[in-house]
């Protein structure tokens, strides 16, 4: 009966943003010479923007990372939508400890009280999926365990399902191609997130691709208490690395900890070809290593992922023809990594994408907590004639595996600007890489690890404060 009602209550929130564009589309008809009705798009979009913002908070779950997703993939939204679901903080009250003790009974064998020596009944993080709770082993090892919600499966299945029609719908209003591809990669990335025992996978494939460097730090996963649906893992030290008060209590240079963290997610992008693709403040926390230098701490690899051959290739052509200026091997990169779709406008395409990269040379970007935000919302203006925005979208295509890619690089270079306003991501991180690729043969990874979903956890080292949880994605 509950799956009856998610599936109406979903229905009716996408029903009134379609009811919405209906009505305006049947105003267009009506007076198709009526300049208030073109106007009155605008507004359409803010109104709709808002009810699938509160929508998204009232279903949470899979709909909490849909307009995560969505905020992400800009290019096919009207920025008022992106305003808005870029609110949405993957944070949702917990679920009582009796469902949690019962989740792990019937996935280990044995309530929590039996398995280990203590067992905190309140979470230190909770989000759509599963939350995270302290707790010690019998011999006396301090863990975060983490446990998936009871029918999470179901709800994911329900979600997908409402989220399919309302993406069908969206095609009438914006025709990209391959637009079903969102729902394939957030349906993929549900899957991963939702088997913690790929998580454990990914935690160890990447502290196996950083075991030559002592200043990057992951959780050890104990597997005798792990299965799918529960990850026990060490309990992680460290400050947060956004907060820039603790970072100078434990005389951390701020540029340092940035510069670290970029050439970090560069060699897991381009290298390693498998990188972290959630890369938010709360999964990166920050000790005082040796000779004073930063060492980072690595939480929360439920949604790492593998990148595709052509994307890496296409997107170090991108780079070199940036930092060089040469557009034809920048326009060659964008090709190479899988945008142009069959069929589509090239000239229109390599007019526009041009366009852009001017105007992003031309921007003064040396401190980016001073750029104007209307500077800055310039570089969102394609500048087309009317009628070319259909023809520019019909010519895109998404790249299967971008999205997570994209959403990485979003996150990353977010973070870093915030904690290093100065910091050039490029210049720190696209010439480390290539001189570390250039000293170290390229290795080809194992096959694809899978991951999943709610967060490890984190105490202050410095002032003995509460654990603070990563964030979920």
């Amino acid at each position: 009966m509950w799956a009856f009602i998610r599936l109406v209550r979903a229905s009716w929130a996408f029903g009134i943003i379609l009811a919405s564009y209906l009505w305006q589309l049947f105003l267009r008809k009506l007076m198709p010479r009526a300049k208030w009705v073109e106007r009155r798009w605008d507004k359409v979009h803010e109104r709709n923007a808002r009810r699938l913002y509160r929508g998204c908070v009232r279903l949470r779950g899979v709909f909490i990372k849909m307009g995560q997703v969505l905020s992400i993939m800009g290019t096919f939204l009207p920025r008022p939508y992106i305003r808005e679901l870029e609110q949405l903080q993957d944070a949702v009250p917990a679920q009582p400890y009796k469902v949690v003790k019962k989740a792990i009974e019937r996935s280990l064998g044995k309530p929590p009280e039996v398995l280990f020596a203590s067992f905190a009944d309140k979470p230190v993080a909770a989000a759509s999926l599963g939350q995270v709770h302290e707790a010690y082993t019998r011999d006396g090892r301090r863990v975060a365990v983490k446990v998936l919600y009871p029918n999470v499966a179901t709800i994911i299945r329900i979600d997908l399902r409402v989220i399919g029609w309302a993406l069908k719908v969206y095609k009438w209003f914006v025709p990209i191609g391959q637009l079903d591809r969102f729902v394939e990669q957030l349906r993929d990335m549900l899957e991963r997130e939702t088997d913690l025992g790929n998580e454990a996978a990914c935690i160890e494939r990447m502290a196996k691709n950083f075991e030559a460097d002592p200043d990057v730090l992951f959780p050890e996963v104990l597997h005798d208490l792990s299965t799918r649906e529960i990850l026990t893992m060490s309990f992680m030290e460290g400050v947060k690395i956004s907060n820039v008060d603790a970072l100078a209590e434990l005389g951390l240079d701020r540029n340092a900890v940035a510069a670290k963290l970029v050439q970090k997610f560069y060699k897991s992008l381009f290298y390693d070809r498998f990188f972290h693709a959630d890369p938010h403040p709360g999964n990166f926390f920050v000790q005082r290593g040796e000779r004073g230098q930063p060492r980072l701490v690595v939480l929360d690899l439920g949604s790492a992922s593998e990148v595709h051959g052509h994307l890496v290739d296409g997107m170090i052509k991108v780079l070199s023809g940036f930092m060089t200026r040469n557009d034809a091997l920048l326009l060659d990169g964008i090709e190479t990594m899988g945008f142009v779709a069959d069929g589509g406008d090239r000239a229109l395409l390599e007019r526009t994408v041009k366009r852009y990269f001017e105007k992003l040379l031309n921007l003064d970007i040396t401190d980016f907590s001073k750029i104007d935000p209307a500077q800055a919302e310039t570089l969102l203006d394609p500048e087309l004639k009317k009628g070319e925005l259909r023809a520019l979208m019909k010519s895109i295509n998404y790249p299967m595996g971008w999205f997570y890619v994209e959403r990485a690089a979003v996150i990353l270079f977010g973070l870093s600007s915030q904690l290093a306003p100065t910091l050039n991501t490029v210049q720190v991180g696209f010439p480390y890489v290539m001189r570390f690729m250039a000293e170290n043969p390229i290795k080809r990874g194992p096959p694809r690890a899978e991951a999943s979903e709610a967060p490890p956890v984190a105490r202050r080292a410095d002032t003995g404060e509460e654990p603070v949880a990563a964030a979920a994605s």
